[in-house]
């Protein structure tokens, strides 16, 4: 099996910054797209960054020129780096990665258990 484990989540003023990580653990042979997702009370899922295996990227519209996403393909890990935090960045974040766990070619698809990001104004 395959887990996603999520970390540097926490408290920050307006203006400040934060990195998250999501290292995947496991059986793995691959792995393809990585992401990360966020969800604040009383608003949908959505996406706020991806990159490819190759390192193609793409952002929300709200957080483009703020965060950048980044990976270690030698570590299986994914990071966000968020500068410029505003209150509504303020969201549970989720990691996502799509995993060739059985050396099959086939991706199943994965997530953390999210990790909290708290902006205060």
């Amino acid at each position: 099996q395959v887990q996603l484990v999520e970390s540097g989540g926490g408290l920050v003023q307006a203006g400040g910054s934060l990195r998250l990580s999501c290292a995947a653990s496991g059986s793995i042979f691959n792995i393809g797209a990585m992401g990360w997702y966020r969800q604040a009370p009383g608003k949908q899922h959505e996406l706020v960054a991806r990159i490819t295996l190759g390192g193609s990227t793409n952002y929300a519209d709200s957080v483009k020129g703020r965060c950048t996403i980044s990976r270690d393909n030698a570590k299986n890990t994914v990071y966000l780096q968020m500068n410029s935090l505003k209150p509504e960045d303020t969201a549970v974040y989720y990691c996502n990665a799509w995993v060739d766990y059985s050396g099959t070619y086939r991706l199943d698809n994965y997530w953390g258990q999210g990790t909290q990001v708290t902006v205060s104004s």
